[in-house]
């Protein structure tokens, strides 16, 4: 099989683009499949875009599966950044016959992207895709973070149905797993159950409610930056900045927060995919939320070109490339350790892995963390992050 075979190309009169075009606009940087005979050469591509146009699993938001080519059309009028685009667009994956083809099919061709050091952008479609991603690194053999930004959970009642609602179930239960840790960035109460609260807690996973997030925004770098796939569901923007979605919350991220958090992902060296979910274009106002996700995707690709590239892994953490702190508690067994780079001033804290897990966990046992983080060691406290990493291992 070859990826082409799930992909179909481009409708480029969808895209309405100008008949005048300015040369730095993105619609001239991006490598893009329009014709079946000219599939884009992925030899020197960076980001690859998908869309997904898949929503037979979407609980009430029928419709969401046209937003591909609604966000294309203002991503594609949008400028260059700072940076030398090495973009291109696969198009969209082909809807199988029933949704666990497309499942396979997105598995197949975000797993063959992963592989080539591609990172995937997609543009779904309803958020149970999430799923076929996780798939994706399954077949791959990687352990990996999982982060979404959510104002709910996405547990569902029905374990043996996946649908937008109930695809994280489907996730924490799928054998063999595959996944070391979960985060929720801005889950608001009154839409989470305190069973699924008490089972996040009881998994030691990190969720954070959306006020917390948005009076720390500087915090939620860190939290990105441990993810290997972010899931986004746009039900976590204010309705005010993105009407596009059939349960639409008056509560919400603010569209320039989203923007951040997104911008952060694009910064992370660690993470391979991102997703963007659940924009339906029938409750959009003058395309504002297409644009929005357009302007996010925008970030994203900002924030990849600005990547440092100083994860630091084994054999370089001990470099002059980073400065390292070790912290002693009191009636404490273990010392914790810090690395801060100098060259992005990004900071880690090492939790101790048993010897005959560490290749397997080489990429879990650093955790991102803050300046914050260091601090709460210094006052003989241990760092939420650090306990919770520690609690898994034993």
């Amino acid at each position: 099989m070859e990826v082409t075979d799930f992909l179909e190309p481009v409708d480029k009169k969808a895209l309405q683009l100008p008949e005048v075009k300015h040369p730095l606009s993105l619609s001239e940087n991006i490598t893009t499949y329009y014709s079946k005979n000219r599939f884009p050469n992925l030899e020197n591509t960076d980001l690859a875009i998908i869309g997904i146009k898949e929503d037979r699993n979407s609980i009430s938001n029928a419709g969401c599966r046209l937003a591909p080519d609604y966000v294309r059309k203002y991503l594609y009028r949008l400028f260059n950044g700072n940076f030398k685009a090495k973009i291109a667009d696969l198009g969209d994956i082909i809807p199988g016959e029933t949704v666990k083809d497309t499942y396979s099919a997105v598995k197949f061709v975000i797993a063959s992207l992963i592989e080539n050091k591609i990172v995937p952008v997609i543009i779904g479609g309803s958020q149970d895709l999430t799923y076929a991603n996780y798939l994706a690194y399954e077949s791959l053999g990687r352990i990996i973070n999982i982060v979404t930004v959510d104002s709910s959970f996405d547990l569902g009642t029905n374990k043996d149905t996946i649908t937008n609602t109930s695809y994280l179930s489907a996730v924490f239960t799928h054998q063999p797993n595959y996944l070391f840790n979960f985060t929720n960035i801005g889950y608001q109460t009154y839409f989470v159950d305190q069973d699924a609260l008490a089972l996040m807690e009881k998994l030691y996973f990190d969720v954070y409610r959306l006020g917390y997030v948005r009076q720390n925004i500087e915090e939620v770098e860190p939290i990105v930056r441990n993810g290997d796939m972010l899931s986004f569901d746009i039900s976590s923007i204010r309705q005010s900045d993105a009407p596009a979605k059939a349960n639409a919350s008056p509560n919400g991220f603010f569209g320039e927060e989203a923007c951040r958090i997104i911008r952060y992902a694009g910064l992370s060296d660690k993470l391979s995919s991102i997703g963007f979910y659940e924009m339906n274009p029938q409750y959009d106002k003058a395309d504002q939320t297409a644009h929005l996700v357009a302007q996010m995707i925008w970030y994203f690709i900002e924030g990849f070109y600005n990547r440092k590239n100083d994860f630091p892994v084994k054999a370089n953490k001990d470099s002059k490339k980073y400065v390292k702190y070790v912290v002693s508690l009191k009636d404490f067994q273990n010392e914790i350790t810090f690395y801060k780079s100098k060259i992005s001033d990004y900071w880690w804290m090492e939790v101790p892995c048993p010897s005959g897990l560490q290749i397997k966990y080489d990429r879990q046992h650093l955790v991102p963390c803050s300046y914050k983080d260091y601090q709460t060691a210094c006052k003989e406290e241990i760092p939420d992050k650090w306990w919770q990493v520690y609690q898994k291992f034993l």
